[in-house]
């Protein structure tokens, strides 16, 4: 039985600006074959186990043939695969859709093509210039700068017809031949102070613009060593820019940013820094693994009704937990009249999640606060209260409640462990490459200074934004510098203190 095959735009680089469509095929694909345009955060889409091959063709230098990439999504789909061909930008507008979907249908396999935003349009968004304009732009002309090398059958491109039509030009892979087309634009009748932008890598945290006129584009693209993926918009529209340029105004564009987080939580992050422009590179240095012999974790589990709170200081607490009762065939119904208290909101969401509405959430989100939350309302004489944790937490919590008078046991369910680091990211570490280093827990930042120290790197090689003030302390503790601490105490709040910081330099 034959496969099927989606052919799917990618858009032209921020992984958010993938369809959901796409992203629904991506869910189901059995193998992927991606383009180098195509930004890397979208395979995680894919089930586990898909093949994910990179067949790619990289302007003048790497190349895969034609040929060749429809032959293996021939190949993978003629195994009865579903096959996933993403493409970077919309393969319907300059992405060889026509030569590809062709040769699969008449491979006698099925295919659906699923648009993606062109590279004109996310260049132009990010760019903060309207493609279109009721003033002076009432037309758009998309255009490729490139032919292939024999010519084929398509007639040549009328650059002098171009230049008369008006309106705004998007030339597609012209950077190798932009001062020939300026030339022939202004040949034609375009003013030599038309205006022009040059976007390279649109919509990527590297994006570069570059502003020019017709006349002075060529110098400029040469002076800057602009290379290609580059995006070039012609025409009035242009001027907009002044006003609408948004992208490159948050402090964190281009910038590097040392994501430390688990594997499984530093998406969230990610996402935020790539929303502002900066470039997260993840590096793990907790791994999040199950913790506690089997018959004492089950035996207190079992028994949580009879306590009188149940407290958990972390969302890992809560995924932990839960992923213990589940395999013990249990549910949030073994709580029954126990009070529960969520160290913040995205603890308490994670509670809410399994059934559980938390009976308290401090105002700030953190140890200190849970132990003054319970003095306002009048101590824990006399209470027994249940902690499940990690293996190493700070004994704040329970130090507190049992001043209080709380009979406290505590139950570790988890463990964070270091992992080996990954060798692409540490070499960027190690080329002292990072401009900021994150650090969601006091065990990131233990973690963190233990591999400076192992790498024979100088414990001041980056500066640190932090979570919250327990991470702070950790971190000065080690020597670290800590130049942005969250407000509020959550990754986003993390983030909010890191522009601030780069908005001062």
């Amino acid at each position: 039985m034959k496969g099927f095959v989606y052919l799917v735009g990618a858009g032209p680089g921020d992984p958010g600006l993938l369809t959901l469509k796409g992203k629904e095929a991506l869910e189901k694909a059995e193998a992927v074959i991606y383009d180098y345009l195509v930004h890397t955060d979208l395979l995680a889409y894919a089930p586990e186990g898909a093949i994910l091959e990179w067949m790619g063709k990289q302007g003048h230098g790497v190349q895969r043939s034609q040929d060749d990439i429809t032959a293996r999504v021939i190949e993978l789909a003629e195994q009865g695969l579903r096959v996933v061909r993403l493409k970077g930008g919309d393969p319907t507008i300059f992405g060889r859709m026509g030569e590809e979907a062709l040769a699969i249908t008449e491979a006698g396999i099925p295919v659906e093509i699923i648009p993606g935003v062109t590279a004109a349009s996310g260049a132009a968004a990010y760019a903060g210039i309207p493609l279109t304009h009721r003033d002076y732009a009432p037309c758009v002309t998309f255009v490729t700068g490139h032919r292939r090398k024999d010519g084929g059958l398509a007639p040549n491109i009328d650059w002098a017809a171009l230049g008369k039509a008006g309106g705004t030009l998007a030339i597609y892979m012209g950077i190798k031949h932009l001062g020939e087309v300026a030339e022939k634009l202004i040949a034609s009748g375009r003013s030599p102070d038309t205006p022009i932008v040059v976007v390279h890598r649109a919509t990527w945290p590297e994006q570069k613009v570059l502003e020019a006129t017709l006349s002075t584009v060529s110098e400029r693209v040469k002076d800057a060593a602009i290379p290609p993926p580059s995006l070039v918009i012609v025409g009035e529209v242009a001027k907009a820019r002044s006003h609408l340029g948004w992208f490159e105004k948050s402090p964190l564009k281009g910038k590097q940013i040392l994501v430390t987080r688990a594997a499984s939580q530093a998406r969230e992050l990610c996402h935020l820094l790539q929303e502002r422009g900066a470039m997260p590179i993840e590096l793990p240095l907790i791994e999040l693994k199950p913790y506690g012999h089997k018959s004492g974790t089950e035996a207190t589990l079992r028994k949580i009704f009879a306590y009188d709170w149940v407290i958990f200081s972390s969302y890992n607490a809560v995924k932990f937990t839960f992923a213990r009762l589940e395999e013990m065939g249990l549910d949030s119904r073994v709580f029954g009249a126990a009070r529960v208290c969520a160290v913040g909101p995205k603890t308490a969401a994670a509670l809410e999640k399994h059934g559980i509405r938390p009976d308290m959430v401090p105002e700030k989100y953190i140890a200190e606060s849970m132990v003054e939350s319970f003095e306002t309302v009048g101590g824990l004489d006399g209470a027994s209260v249940l902690i499940p944790r990690a293996r190493e937490a700070r004994e704040v919590v329970p130090e507190g409640l049992e001043r209080m008078g709380a009979r406290v046991d505590i139950l570790p369910i988890y463990e964070n462990v270091m992992p080996e680091p990954h060798p692409l990211a540490l070499e960027v570490v190690k080329g002292g490459k990072i401009d900021v280093v994150t650090l969601a827990s006091p065990s990131a930042a233990i973690n963190y200074a233990e591999l400076l120290k192992n790498e024979g790197l100088p414990v001041d090689l980056a500066p640190c934004a932090v979570i919250g003030p327990a991470t702070q302390s950790k971190a000065e503790e080690l020597g670290l510098p800590v130049v942005a601490v969250a407000e509020t105490y959550t990754v986003e709040g993390m983030v909010l203190a890191l522009e601030g910081y780069l908005a001062k330099k």
